[in-house]
This record gives C-alpha cells, structure tokens and sequence, in this order.
C-alpha cells in the first residue's frame, strides 16, 4: 500500500501540486479575520472564577483600569516646588481629554478638607502653584496616608497622575487609542518641560505591552526563523531545491494553520504569536527525513522518480507516527488554564497536520518538478561521527547505561530548586519599555500589584455603622504590618479625617465617628462637596452597603501572592463579624492560573502518555518496546527541570504548558529511531548489535539534523521581548537536545542491555550485507 501510495504521488505530480495551491488559497482568506489583543483579561477564561470576581468588583465600583504617569525631577529637587506643581496640575487637567478617561487623581487636585468655623471646606490640594503655601502642602501630602506611596513618594521626590479609563470593550482597538493618545500627550509635556523624568505604567500600559510584543515577535522573530532554516538547510543538505522546497512547505504551513485560525475567529495574542515560529521549525523535521532519503538515494545512483518513491516508503509510517505524537503533545495544551496558550497549542497542531499532508504529498511533487543535480559521491564527516557513536554506545553499553542514568540523577536533584512563580510584569524582558518604567514606579514610589477587597456590611447604608467601620481600619492596619505592603486605601481614612474636620481640626478627634447617624452625616456632606469625577465611587458602592479596599504590593511573586490572600482571608473571618468579602485583582488572578494551569497540565501529559505510549506498542508491535519508548523522553524533561531548578527556578505558565508540546517533539527522535531498530530486527534479521548500527546508519544523521533546526528555531524564540515566550522557548530547546543525546546514547544502551541476547548474530547478518546500507543515512 505504501508503495502504490508513493507511486501515485510520482504520477500525479502536477494535479498535487495544483490542487494543493488551491486548497491553501482557500484556507489562507480566514487570515484577514485576524486581529491582535490588548487586553490581559484574555488570559482567563470566562468561568474563571478570580475573573468573575474582579469583574464583580468592577462593576460594583468604578473601574480600575488605568493609565499611571509618574514625575520626577531631573534636578536634585521634590515636588514641592510652583514649577513642578504647576506642570502636574498642567498634565492633570491634559489628562482629562484622555479617551474613556472617566476620573483623574493627582498631587494637585487631591480633594484636601479643613474646618472654616462651622463649615467644611473641600478643594484641591494646589489651586494657583505660584501663590500656594509650599511648605503646608508638603506638610498636607506627605502625612496623608490616602497619599504618601499612591501619589507622592515618601521622600517627595516623585508624584504621579492616575488616569482612570472605562473602555468599552466593543472593539480591540480601545486600548491602544487610549495608550496612543497619553504617549502623544507625554511627549508634548516632555518637550514643554525637558526637567522633568516621565514613565508610564498602569493596567492599560500592562495590556497594550501584550500586544506590541506579539506584534513585533510576528515582524522579527518569523524572518529571522527563516533565515535561520535557510542558512541550516543548505549547510546541511547541500542542496538549493531541497532548501528551496523545504522553505515552501514550511510557508505554505503557516499559510494553512493562520488561516484556519482566522476562520474560527480566534484572536492573537503574546502567546499564540509564537505559532508561526513554531510551526516552522516542526515542518522542517518531516522535509529533512524525506529529502535526506531522497538525496542518499541518488546518490547511490537510484533515478530520480525510483529516489523519492523509495524515500516515500520508507519514510510514510514514522513522519505519520511523529507528526501524530506531535499533534497529541501540542493537544495537550487545551488542558492549560490559560485560553491563550489553547489557541498556540490547536493553531501549531493544525500547522503540522498541514506539514504532514505537505510533506508526503506537495514536497514529492515539488522536488519532482525542480531541477535536482544529482550530489557527488561523499563520505561526510559527520556521517562517520555518527557511525563512531553508534561503536561507542555497543562497546561501552554498561558504562553508557549506569553513566546516563548517573547523569540523570544528578541533574533530577535539581528539580526541588524549581517553583511556581508568575510576575505580569516578569513577562517582559526588561528591555520592553513598559518593564523598565514598571521598575522605576515601583523602586521609586509604588508596585502596580494590587489586592483589592470587597467588604460588605450586608445592609443599605451599612458601611456607616462604627462597628463596621471598626472592623474594616482594622483590617487595612493588619495588612500594613505587611512588609510587601506599600500603600492601603481605605474610606475609613477619609471618616477619621472629616471627624477632626467637623471638631475644629483637633487631632485628637482623628478616629472614626462614634454613631452611625454622625458618620452618616459627615459622608454627605463630604460627597456633596466633590467635583465631578472625583466622587467615592471608586470605594463605594451604589447603596452603601460595601466598601472597596485597595492594597498595593511590592513586586512579589505569585506564590507569595496567594500566602497573603489566604492570609487576609482568615484573618477577616477570625477577628471580624464580615461574613461576606472577597478579593480581585489582575495580579491575584494571574497568581491563582500559574497553579492550576500546573495540576491541569499533569492531567493532560498523563493522558498524552498513555495514549502515545499505546500508539508506539502498535507501531512497534511490542507493549515492551512501547514502554522502553518512553524512557527516553520522560528522563529529558525531567533533566530539563532540573537544569531549570539550578538556573531559573521560576516555573511560570509558559514552561508549565511547554511539557506536553515537548513531550510530543523529543517523541519523534524516538520513534524513527525506534523504527529503524525494529525494521533491522524484524524485516533483515539483525541481531541487536546490528539493529542498532543499522539505526544509527539509516537514521542518525536525519535525527541531528532535525534537532539542530529545532533548537535553532526554539532560541530563535527565546528572542522575544515577551518572556513567557522566550522561556518556552529556552526550556523546549534544552529538552530536545537532552533528548537528542538521551536517544544516542541511553536508548541503543537500554535496547543492548533488553534485547541483546536475542535474534541473529553478527555473523549470521552478514549474510544480509547487501541489504545493509553502508554507514551512510537513507532516512
């Protein structure tokens, strides 16, 4: 069958060749479906449950989505001066023309109370700079606990202006008109004031980061992949068809796979960015075998149609097992809690299903078309490198054996070194703009991390009760104790404020109203003296009935992250009567998927083990074989680990994701490997020894070669400003080419030592010497 299969795709040659054109034509219209994401919340699934809470709190209060522009002066100078004041008061009212911009907060026009005799005065903090008592509003702000670390640094020397935006999330466009606008806007103030040091960070500038990674990995990643290949193929094969029509499978690839992902409307984002690169360097594996094949054929003299139908038939059951394995290992990431990452893991899978087709039908016909000159007749060096490693392994079996599984030991110790960490801002390299302005707001005046509460009282107007009241300055002074803690806002800040107002402005009345009725009272009258968009409702909600407490953190890590929610948590439900709370926040949400990304992933590599491991008795025909199989993959990546453990430490989503696609990848080794062996033992005869020699001879170059382009196009990706990215593409390197050197040394060692004892002698295979290639590859 297979061979009439190969045939028909000789004979057929132009009808191939055409319809295939067609088919991607067709395909390849879904691309204009395509659009990039801004916004993080795709990283969550509409059942996750921190997602639903934090849209529970955003719809309950104000939205926090923001836009953050920090200030500092250039000269060795604070904030309290009348030309820095009036260029943030100047940046402050710019910042209002902001689109969807619904509330501004800054230095200036904080919302400062005094007592006037009987009356209480409300106004901004800085009204005219030039005629403003500096020294009492430095003396206002910096003993302001709704200020200092929020606005305006401990020291002084930094403030900022918080743009708070409303987007409407009808189009993908929102979020970078918005950041759009506000870069415009800073550079224009820049100019005006070349003094003053701008960074920008905020949730807005956090989503739109996602996005101008994604779309600049798509601009310089995928040609630089290309370039990569091209170079690597021609070194390597020696051959401008072959280079020529490995490249045009490969685009045609991505071609069909970014199709279909515009048909079923999916949209980009950083992650899924990364399916082009990939899907280039997992096309390349079946080419090379194919054209390895095909080129050793006419060398051996084999005429062009006999070379590549050979090739076809030789090659159709592994490239099929291999991009199967692959399809299931990629599969797997559907088990991943981060729906971005589903898209990357269904959008390569369809890339290398499209590869497959490719590579066995178009790739034939192409070749066939193409001029070929046939190579010269050559032993290359690596050929006989290979040849001496497959001596190596038969003469040293044992010491092959025990050292690799010396190795891997040593290595697995340094698996306990890893843990599960997921900083947002940790997914840029710190060469991305918005990573760099994160880091200074963060060393210079606070952390863009936040846990924000929902207290509820559990009646109208309830928040004004002095017990509640009580209970909640209580839970905002336990989370100060925190050392991570920066900076706690809180309403009770603002009662305790209006009741030394209300008392003349007599320090000792500086604590919360002592009856409902007083508290009542004081907020009304607070409330009615506000602005326009600078009301409470960003701590209150419509009824009264709970408040919003917003804590900010230092950057910490995820793990740290969940220790203090669990920590709130029990403390609220142990020294409190609130019985109903509960926290949102983007970093608490990206902090609870790292978890459960890892135990859904467990679950999926299980599934993608038992299934692979089932496929590999069949084609084998030996469950033993089957199971030997899966040595050789499952010890690389847990090497990796370790090797990860020792130098990162940090398992994010990506790395976490990544075992189930690498898992499907390093399969392929085995399985042509595999193949070869069994083929040797089976169809010739061979006795282990030879089995393995043969497998070595037939197979081995194809295998380095393959790996190289895979390591090569997987640090290509570990280019990416997007780290989640690059990290994926770090460890999948690492664990392919453990995987390559594992397959070399500890597979042949394992058969030896199983199988050794069994079927013909050396001797008794040479009689089949003129079916055994020589110690050059036909696969």
């Amino acid at each position: 069958m297979t061979e009439r299969f190969a045939a028909a795709v000789i004979r057929w040659r132009w009808l191939i060749l055409f319809s295939t054109l067609v088919c991607v034509v067709l395909i390849a219209r879904g691309a204009e479906n395509i659009g990039f994401s801004s916004n993080y919340r795709v990283f969550f699934s509409q059942d996750n449950e921190q997602l639903i809470a934090f849209e529970a709190l955003q719809n309950t209060y104000d939205k926090s989505d923001n836009v953050l522009i920090v200030l500092e002066p250039r000269r060795d100078q604070d904030v309290f001066n009348a030309d820095f004041l009036a260029a943030v008061k100047d940046l402050t009212e710019r910042s209002w023309q902001v689109p969807y911009s619904t509330r501004v907060d800054s230095l200036t026009n904080y919302q400062h109370t005094y007592a006037e005799a009987d009356d209480l005065i409300v106004g901004d903090l800085v009204e005219d700079p030039p005629s403003a008592d500096l020294q009492q509003i430095r003396e206002i702000a910096l003993n302001e606990p709704l200020l200092v670390r929020r606005l305006v640094a401990a020291d002084g020397k930094v403030t900022a202006v918080n743009v708070t935006v409303q987007l409407p999330q009808k189009t993908e466009l929102e979020m970078p008109e918005v950041v759009a606008y506000v870069r415009e806007m800073v550079e224009e103030f820049k100019t005006q004031h070349p003094d003053i040091e701008v960074y920008i960070t905020g949730s807005v500038m956090l989503g739109n980061a996602f996005s101008e990674s994604a779309q600049k990995d798509m601009r310089s990643l995928v040609p630089m992949m290309f370039l990569v290949i091209a170079l690597t193929l021609w070194f390597l094969l020696r051959s401008i068809t072959a280079m020529l029509a490995t490249l045009t499978v490969i685009i045609l690839s991505i071609i069909s796979a970014m199709g279909m992902f515009g048909w079923l409307g999916w949209t980009l984002t950083g992650p899924s960015t990364a399916a082009p690169t990939v899907i280039t360097t997992m096309a390349v594996a079946d080419c090379v075998h194919i054209l390895v094949s095909f080129l050793y054929n006419r060398r051996q003299g084999m005429a062009k149609d006999k070379a590549m139908q050979e090739s076809i038939r030789i090659n159709l059951q592994p490239v099929f097992i291999t991009s199967l394995t692959t399809v299931l290992g990629f599969l797997t990431m559907n088990f991943s809690e981060v729906p971005p990452f589903r898209d990357l893991g269904n959008t390569v899978a369809m890339g290398v299903v499209a590869a497959f087709f490719l590579s066995v039908l178009f790739l034939p016909a192409l070749v066939m078309v193409l001029p070929v000159r046939p190579p010269r007749e050559q032993i290359q060096r690596e050929h006989r490198q290979i040849d001496r490693i497959g001596d190596f392994v038969i003469r040293n079996r044992r010491k092959v054996l025990w050292g690799s599984a010396l190795v891997s030991v040593l290595l697995f110790a340094g698996i306990p070194g890893n843990q599960i960490n997921d900083e947002f801002v940790g997914y840029f390299k710190t060469s991305v703009q918005f990573r760099q302005d994160t880091d200074q707001t963060a060393a210079k005046l606070s952390g863009i991390y936040t846990m924000e509460y929902s207290l509820l009282s559990g009646e109208s107007d309830g928040i004004s009760d002095p017990e509640f009241l009580r209970q909640v300055e209580a839970f905002a002074d336990y989370a100060r104790s925190f050392e991570e803690v920066v900076h706690v806002e809180s309403i009770t800040e603002i009662f305790k404020r209006l009741n030394r107002n209300m008392h003349g402005d007599d320090p000792a009345w500086h604590k919360l109203p002592e009856s409902r009725e007083l508290a009542a009272q004081y907020l009304l009258l607070y409330e009615m003296s506000l602005p326009y968009g600078l009301d409470l409702n960003n701590q209150l909600n419509v009824d009264k009935s709970s408040v919003r407490v917003r804590i900010t953190l230092r950057n910490i890590s995820s793990r740290r992250t969940l220790e203090l929610e669990k920590d709130f948590a029990t403390w609220l439900a142990s020294h409190t009567d609130i019985e109903q709370f509960y926290a949102a926040s983007p970093n608490i949400m990206f902090s609870h998927i790292g978890e459960r990304n890892a135990t859904g992933m467990v679950t999926g590599v299980g599934y993608a083990l038992l299934i692979i491991c089932l496929i590999m008795s069949v084609v084998l025909k030996s469950v033993k074989l089957g199971v030997v199989s899966m040595i050789p993959n499952l010890v690389p990546i847990g090497a990796a680990f370790g090797i990860w453990g020792l130098v990162h430490g940090d398992v994010g989503i990506s790395v976490g994701t990544a075992v189930g696609m690498v898992l499907g990848i390093v399969i392929d080794d085995t399985v042509h490997f595999l193949s070869k062996y069994q083929r040797a033992r089976r169809e010739k005869n061979f006795g282990a020894e030879e089995a393995v020699r043969y497998a070595f001879s037939t197979v081995g170059t194809a295998l380095w070669v393959t790996t190289f382009v895979l390591i090569a196009g997987f640090m290509v990706l570990a280019m990416s400003d997007f780290n989640m990215n690059a990290y994926m593409g770090i460890f999948t390197a690492i664990t392919i080419a453990l995987a390559l050197v594992f397959d070399f040394l500890a597979l042949p060692a394992l058969l030896l030592k199983l199988q050794g004892d069994k079927g013909a002698s050396r001797d008794q295979a040479a009689t089949n010497e003129d079916d055994k290639p020589s110690m050059q590859r036909a696969a």
